[in-house]
């Protein structure tokens, strides 16, 4: 290999998703009806998403097919780069080979895209003309408003205040797409002007967002709504990642010990894991890391319950690890993995054993998207410094260990609309957050345990 980038060609792009529910060793509980504790029913779904996304959340098939119509909108950025990380090996002094999948290609900078195309589609083609959803960092805010664009619909974006404040970038682009995105909580919705009489400068939270989104898609007509994250279906969509990097490896004659990716909600780390995961659960022996926040310790802190996924009580319980829906995330500049729970998928094969938590500070994160910008010269996202962090530690164990070390990160995205969040580290403004165990408890005291 004479370069770092390991590329396919627009035929070698993969034309089908991967759904790991085909292949999980042990069933994935049901979402239930909070109101009658019994399993959710394909109908109890339609007033918020259209069926055939429903036909997916469901599906246990193995191989799903990309429509033509999504495969060409994806053809605009995928397939994307693999890069071998040579400089920041170098500079770690590591025998451990680092290798990047480059998500930041997509138009909105990451890997959210690759969901929100597929979903426009299907809505479209559902007759649906207006789509809701919520965003925390903005990443996928502004990848529905540039998925609704490509497919004629329009676009309402919640955007949790906080981060409404710190990217206002984030902002102009849903805005440049063609879409409306508003601060949440916001007084567009009997949820929002709920928590705005709690507190006029509430900071938000994602579960808040989506209670808003949830409302507005139920009460307007022509309207559903669409998730970024979480879901079975978005997971889904997310796992062409993953299989473009299972061929990527293969050209570069490798194949990883060690897969990293960040996780809030848990679509990119699916993405880049459920291929390997599948490989894992056929007999290959590596690693899979998922990485969070210490200020949002869901899976490394949280308890595997039944939780609403937003904070109003509006959706279905799901089954996964959760810091309890009422968790007021702290206003790290990360906002992307603010959330109280994670995928009902990830928090399966958690709960199985096939992979790994760490949380990692936030003032550690951008040490190492620092380290990263300066050795390989892409400025990653907030979210995307805690997979790269791990990297580095995975690194540096290698070289301590004097093993060499095959090392797959997803870089989620880039950070070229989170400036502010690098100046303010730069200028020490930044400081550290973390959960205490017994706040913890507190808030998931009154939750079910899902049974083992």
């Amino acid at each position: 290999m004479t370069g770092p980038k390991i590329l396919l060609s627009d035929e070698e792009m993969p034309t089908q998703w991967y759904n790991i529910a085909a292949d999980l060793p042990s069933p994935l509980p049901p979402p239930l009806n909070p109101l009658t504790a019994e399993p959710v029913s394909p109908d109890d779904l339609l007033p918020i998403f259209p069926l055939n996304l429903i036909e997916q959340e469901v599906s246990a098939e193995r191989w799903i097919d990309i429509p033509e119509p999504v495969l060409e909108k994806l053809l605009i950025w995928r397939p994307t780069p693999l890069y071998r990380a040579f400089r920041l090996e170098k500079f770690l002094d590591t025998p451990a080979h680092i290798y990047v999948k480059y998500e930041g290609a997509s138009p909105a900078g990451s890997h959210k895209p690759n969901t929100a195309v597929a979903q426009a589609y299907y809505n479209k083609i559902s007759g649906i003309a207006r789509l809701t959803t919520e965003t925390g960092a903005g990443q996928w805010g502004s990848a529905l408003a540039f998925a609704c664009n490509q497919f004629g619909l329009e676009c309402k974006v919640y955007m949790v205040r906080v981060s409404f404040n710190q990217k206002p970038y984030r902002k102009m682009m849903m805005e440049t797409w063609g879409a409306s995105c508003v601060a949440s909580p916001s007084p567009d919705t009997s949820a929002g002007r709920g928590f705005l009489e709690q507190d006029p400068e509430h900071a938000g939270s994602l579960g808040i967002a989506i209670s808003e989104a949830v409302e507005d898609a139920v009460t307007t007509e022509g309207t559903k709504y669409s998730l970024g994250s979480v879901l079975n279906h978005v997971l889904l969509h997310q796992t062409i990642v993953g299989l473009e990097a299972q061929r990527q490896m293969q050209k570069a004659g490798e194949y990883p010990d060690v897969v990293i990716g960040c996780v809030g909600g848990g679509s990119n780390f699916a993405g880049i894991s459920f291929p390997f995961i599948r490989d894992k659960i056929h007999g290959k022996e590596l690693r899979i890391l998922a990485v969070e926040p210490a200020s949002c310790p869901t899976m490394t802190k949280g308890p595997y319950v039944y939780d609403f996924g937003d904070t109003a009580c509006t959706t279905p319980l799901l089954p996964m690890y959760s810091l309890g829906h009422g968790f007021m995330p702290a206003p790290i500049h990360a906002g992307g993995l603010r959330y109280h729970g994670v995928a009902p998928l990830v928090s399966r094969v958690l709960w199985d054993g096939l992979i790994e938590a760490k949380a990692f500070n936030q003032l550690d994160t951008f040490k190492a998207g620092i380290t990263f910008a300066r050795t390989e010269g892409f400025i990653p996202a907030p979210e995307t410094n805690h997979a790269i962090a791990c990297a580095i530690e995975e690194a540096n164990k290698a070289r301590e260990e004097g093993k060499q070390r095959v090392i797959l990160v997803n870089f989620s995205g880039h950070g070229l609309v989170d400036l502010a969040s690098y100046d303010a580290y730069l200028s020490g403004k930044l400081v550290e957050a973390s959960l205490a165990d017994d706040e913890v408890l507190r808030l998931v005291s009154d939750l079910k345990r899902v049974p083992a």
